[in-house]
C-alpha cells in the first residue's frame, strides 16, 4: 500500500513546479500509466509514488485538442496515454537497464538522464488510440517495443515484407495525424 501522505506530497510537488493533472484539463482521455505497473520493458513497477498523469499545462491543453479532433473524425475513439512526466531517477533506471546497448544508440529508446528528457519536464507523452469499445488499435508493435518494426522510418520496408499490415499502417497514420493536429511530433524511433 502506498502512503497517502507521500502521494499527496508528490502531487503537491508536481503542481508547485507548474504541472497539471491531465484529467483536470480533459477527463475523456484514457490513462494507463505503464511505469506504475509491471507492464513495461523493465517488467517491474517503476512509479511507486506517481499514480496520476502530470504534464505541462500547454501540453495537456494540446492533448485535449487532439482528443477532440480524434473524436470528430472517429467518433468514440480515444487517446490512451501511457506516460507523461517521468522522474529523473526512473529515467536513470531505464538508462541503466539498457546497458547492453551502446551509449550512442541507447538514446533512440531512452534519453540520457544526465541531459534530461522531455518526459522529465512533463512535455512528452507516450500514447496510442483505443476504439469505441475500448480496444487498443493494432499498431504492429507493442508499447516499449524496441524492434525496428516500431520505427516509423522503416514502415515502408515492413509494409513491403508483409510484417506490417495496411491496417496497422493506417492506425499509425491516424495517431500521427491526430497528434500533428495539435503540433506534436513523433520521435523517429517510436
Amino acid at each position: 500500500t502506498i502512503d497517502s501522505n507521500l502521494l499527496l506530497k508528490v502531487e503537491n510537488i508536481m503542481t508547485s513546479i507548474g504541472l497539471v493533472e491531465l484529467i483536470s484539463i480533459d477527463s475523456t482521455v484514457k490513462i494507463d500509466l505503464k511505469y506504475g505497473t509491471s507492464g513495461n520493458f523493465m517488467g517491474v513497477q517503476l512509479y511507486d509514488t506517481l499514480t496520476r498523469l502530470f504534464l505541462q499545462k500547454n501540453v495537456a491543453i494540446r492533448l485535449s485538442k487532439s482528443q477532440r479532433y480524434l473524436d470528430s473524425i472517429s467518433p468514440g475513439y480515444s487517446l490512451l496515454v501511457y506516460d507523461g512526466v517521468r522522474p529523473r531517477q526512473v529515467q536513470q533506471e531505464m538508462w541503466d537497464a539498457l546497458d547492453s546497448i551502446p551509449v550512442n544508440s541507447r538514446g533512440k529508446f531512452v534519453s540520457n538522464p544526465r541531459n534530461g528528457s522531455v518526459h522529465n519536464f512533463g512535455a512528452a507523452v507516450d500514447l496510442t488510440i483505443v476504439d469505441a469499445n475500448g480496444d487498443i488499435l493494432d499498431m504492429g508493435a507493442e508499447y516499449d517495443d524496441f524492434r525496428e518494426i516500431a520505427f516509423p522510418k522503416y514502415e515502408a520496408r515492413f509494409l513491403k515484407s508483409g510484417e506490417l499490415t495496411q491496417q496497422q499502417y493506417q492506425n499509425r497514420k491516424l495517431l500521427r495525424r491526430v497528434m500533428k493536429y495539435s503540433s506534436f511530433y513523433n520521435i523517429p524511433s517510436e
